[in-house]
């Protein structure tokens, strides 16, 4: 069989784009399917990039309705399986707090995680997002940070499903901790998702943790020298004012594409098909 219909027929996947209705939102979808891609994790916003307000953790389904009413709109226009992730970003905390109090905060964000818990029971989402900030903050609102993050995984253990966090960036001994919450509440290996993460895909396993790796320039030719344990992704935040930030949404099927010549297709579809299918438990077909 020729390369070129191994390209056609190869899944490809992003593992963390957002959607926005006030961002490009379908065109951004069409764009990443003219340029090959098949599947999208759409992961949630914070509620704020929706003109959402959150009061209570009721507040959250507005969110996750929206984007779920994103995702159908998606599959439907151009023909892409989108997967949805739910949660609570760990920035919500330092958002909320000085309005709400610490503790309140925390109760809304554990209750936001327990409603997306209830979406993945129902079928509607694949996973729960949550995690630790990515900048430095005083040593209460980090604490909280690391039970909220603990009681994801503890949903998510309840639940069958993986999560996506959005931490600090990731070093060693960071990801040895994170790994080791998760093991004190019983999640098990490979559940847990490094999004935005270095091609760090030995340690990664050494530590039960996923990576998903940023697309970016050389990333996944590192992240392949070091095996296929891992899968692609763009962070496209879908924000006009920052186009194309992260990564543009054609940048894993071009970069993909890009690679297969050298690579080959095999890794590709671990990649793409196999990983996916066992970090989320989903089918992955076009």
């Amino acid at each position: 069989m020729g390369g070129g219909i191994l390209i056609l027929t190869l899944p490809i996947l992003d593992n963390h784009m957002h959607l926005n209705p006030s961002g490009r939102c379908l065109d951004a979808v069409r764009e990443f399917a003219r340029a090959g891609g098949t599947h999208i994790v759409l992961v949630s916003l914070p509620p704020w990039s929706l003109g959402i307000d959150i009061n209570s953790p009721e507040d959250y389904r507005k969110v996750f309705d929206k984007i779920l009413k994103i995702a159908r709109r998606a599959q439907e226009a151009e023909k892409v399986k989108v997967f949805v992730v739910l949660g609570v970003h760990p920035a919500e905390l330092t958002k909320y707090y000085g309005r709400l109090g610490l503790s309140r905060s925390v109760e809304i964000m554990r209750g936001g995680l327990e409603i997306a818990r209830k979406y993945v029971v129902e079928g509607r989402a694949v996973g729960l997002k949550s995690g630790r900030p990515h900048y430095e903050v005083e040593p209460g609102i980090w604490d909280a940070s690391n039970d909220i993050m603990r009681y994801g995984f503890e949903l998510a253990k309840d639940a069958g499903c993986a999560v996506q966090l959005h931490t600090e960036s990731a070093t060693e001994e960071g990801l040895a901790g994170i790994a080791g919450i998760a093991r004190s509440v019983g999640l098990p290996d490979g559940r847990v998702i490094k999004h935005f993460s270095p091609p760090m895909v030995k340690i990664c396993e050494k530590h039960g943790i996923f990576p998903s790796v940023l697309a970016g320039e050389n990333a996944i030719e590192t992240a392949l020298g070091e095996g296929t344990r891992f899968m692609m992704e763009t962070d496209y935040i879908d924000d006009l004012e920052r186009p194309g930030s992260v990564l543009g949404p054609k940048t894993v099927p071009r970069r993909t594409k890009q690679l297969i010549g050298k690579w080959g297709e095999d890794v590709f579809w671990k990649v793409h098909k196999e990983n996916p299918e066992k970090v989320y438990g989903v089918e992955i077909d076009i």
